[in-house]
């Protein structure tokens, strides 16, 4: 089972589902139980089978570099069952979100062609895989606001706070996979401009999203639920950062902080939004 949860990588699509709820809430003011269900279960049905198609494709790099979170590299699992899974599943959350509506189809079946198209070729091309990966975070609140038919300010300042983290981490994952891309030529910011310079970019923008983080308080107010687990959140980033300046912690470790900081403004997020 254990296998199973990280090749799917289901806190990842757990979280998407829960910026999908908070989309609904933030754009339409309430909270439609059908719809937000089926919402969540589509970002989780789409994301597990992109991560599956992910690992199927990247086993070779994973290896390179000791990926031992990997369960094929553990040999837990066997390679056809990445694969298995990745075609087994998408059509759940195609499902879901056909029942929402046609634009919340659409709009899932996009993102995730988007998202086998980046785990053919797009990872290739490092920054633009990285943009599409930040984008891929911020996307939950987008289409929350669509299942809902009214993407305002709110749900597009929680995206873009959702991008420049989101961002942030994945530049770090060129550092932590520098040696790997290297097989498959991959063009990440680590390797075509250097490692210390993609250890200062990946800082600069999670800084810059600690400093936007009040940005959804015009809208919320004074809202001790938004406040304290953002400024939880703010403080594990900026740890993350003097990390990252003084390079002082190893770069996974750094990863797995930037996660939690998310978790916590995630559920800002979402408090604030109730």
């Amino acid at each position: 089972m254990k296998a199973i949860w990280d090749l799917l990588r289901l806190e990842h699509g757990i979280m998407y589902g829960v910026a999908v709820i908070i989309g609904i809430i933030v754009s339409s003011g309430t909270l439609d139980f059908n719809k937000a269900i089926l919402g969540f279960l589509t970002a989780v049905f789409c994301q597990a089978s992109s991560f599956a198609l992910n690992d199927y494709l990247d086993y070779e790099v994973d290896l390179k570099n000791k990926r031992m979170d990997r369960p094929l590299v553990r040999g837990d699992l066997r390679r056809e069952h990445a694969l298995i899974l990745a075609v087994a599943l998408a059509p759940f959350g195609f499902l879901s979100a056909y029942l929402i509506s046609l634009q919340a189809f659409l709009f899932a079946l996009a993102i995730t062609i988007l998202g086998y198209v980046y785990d053919l070729k797009l990872k290739e091309f490092g920054v633009v895989g990285n943009v599409y990966i930040a984008f891929t975070m911020s996307a939950p609140f987008i289409f929350g606001g669509i299942i809902t038919g009214g993407i305002n300010v709110q749900v597009v300042v929680l995206s873009l706070l959702a991008f420049l983290s989101g961002l942030g981490r994945e530049i770090m994952k060129g550092i932590e996979d520098v040696e790997g891309d290297a097989l498959r030529d991959v063009k990440s910011v680590a390797r075509v401009k250097g490692v210390e310079f993609a250890y200062k970019l990946s800082a600069t923008l999670i800084a810059l999203a600690v400093l936007l983080s009040p940005l959804p308080l015009i809208h919320y107010g004074v809202n001790l639920f938004y406040i304290i687990p953002v400024a939880i959140a703010d403080v594990i980033f900026i740890k993350t950062v003097k990390s990252l300046l003084k390079r002082d912690k190893d770069i996974r470790w750094l990863r797995k902080e930037t996660l939690l900081a998310m978790l916590f403004g995630l559920l800002g997020f979402l408090l604030g939004a109730i």
